[in-house]
């Protein structure tokens, strides 16, 4: 396929039925599964483990490995380090709170093995009575937080911060974390599966026994000096016309930002990345090199970074996320 036949792609969910997840992500967003469980909806991924397919125009049904293995730089952009899809993006909902986690990064993974993972989370729904634990108390060290643990009493060890829909948090690799009940959350993160879970609450799985910790591996890449971060609430960006962008998170691995809308919003080309347009609110057509999708709240849309002439254009009022490198 050369540039003058690159579309907007748009991919089939990927659902995890993890133990502790609800039911919201097909509910809110009008998909039909079979799934009693849908804990997460792994919106663009080039997992094996999850692995995206196409779901429109002439590359249906190729897996997103295929299509980067075919367009290359074209779909990644002059900016992608490797030849694989940098980032993993998810909607995650949590109607039991997640396990208390971490992840390695950089630095560690390199050191004690893994696939670094610094992440992102932006609260899709919720006026702050959920919550996230993110960060340790000050004063916590590994004794400390070894005494909590086997006291069962690690909560005391952790910051917990309200999640707000449009708040993003900033989860970099090192940081302990988990999800509360009640988020519904977008997820950004780097392309890892790497999880080391410290503590599961008293837990049970599906297979009747506690679920496996990984403690030695986690006191390795913990920051033990990381506290709790501040929620990113949004920052007016100069727009144009209408239309209001806001800033959201900038890091190394990826950048969000927010577009409010009420008219069509044209995209400078920018050959150095991918965008991701996640649509948060309202309906929307996105269009590029000729040809346009539909796409309703919850809705995923990868647009290579060789693909020209791309526009936005609200059906009435929308709200959409770009994810960037």
């Amino acid at each position: 396929m050369n540039t003058t036949n690159l579309y907007p792609l748009l991919f089939k969910p990927v659902y995890k039925d993890y133990i502790w997840g609800g039911h919201r992500i097909p509910e809110l967003y009008n998909r039909e599964t079979d799934q009693k469980i849908c804990a997460e909806s792994w919106e663009v991924s080039e997992r094996p483990e999850g692995m995206s397919l196409v779901r429109n125009g002439p590359l249906t049904n190729k897996s997103l490995h295929d299509v980067v293995q075919m367009l290359g730089e074209d779909l990644l952009g002059t900016a992608c380090k490797g030849s694989e899809f940098p980032l993993l993006i998810k909607i995650i909902d949590a109607k039991q709170r997640l396990s208390v986690q971490v992840h390695p990064d950089d630095n560690t993974a390199t050191q004690f093995g893994g696939e670094a993972k610094t992440e992102c989370w932006l609260t899709l729904t919720g006026d702050g009575d959920s919550s996230v634990f993110a960060g340790l108390k000050p004063g916590t060290n590994a004794e400390t937080f070894k005494e909590a643990l086997e006291a069962e009493e690690l909560e005391k060890m952790l910051c917990e911060v309200p999640a707000v829909e449009g708040e993003a948090i900033y989860i970099p690799g090192g940081r302990v974390h988990a999800i509360a009940e009640g988020c519904l959350l977008l997820e950004v993160q780097q392309n890892s599966n790497t999880t080391y879970r410290v503590y599961d609450w008293g837990r049970i799985g599906h297979d009747g026994n506690p679920r496996e910790l990984h403690i030695e591996q986690a006191f390795n890449v913990i920051n033990w000096d990381d506290t709790a971060p501040t929620p990113s609430k949004p920052k007016p960006m100069k727009s144009k016309g209408s239309n209001s962008w806001f800033k959201l998170i900038k890091s190394p691995y990826f950048h969000l930002t927010r577009c409010d809308m009420t008219s069509t919003e044209t995209l400078k080309n920018d050959p150095s990345s991918f965008q991701v347009i996640f649509v948060t609110k309202g309906t929307v057509e996105i269009s590029g090199n000729g040809t346009t999708e539909e796409a309703g709240p919850g809705t995923s849309c990868l647009l290579p970074a060789a693909l020209k002439n791309c526009s936005i254009t609200p059906k009435g009022t929308a709200s959409v996320i770009s994810i960037t490198l």
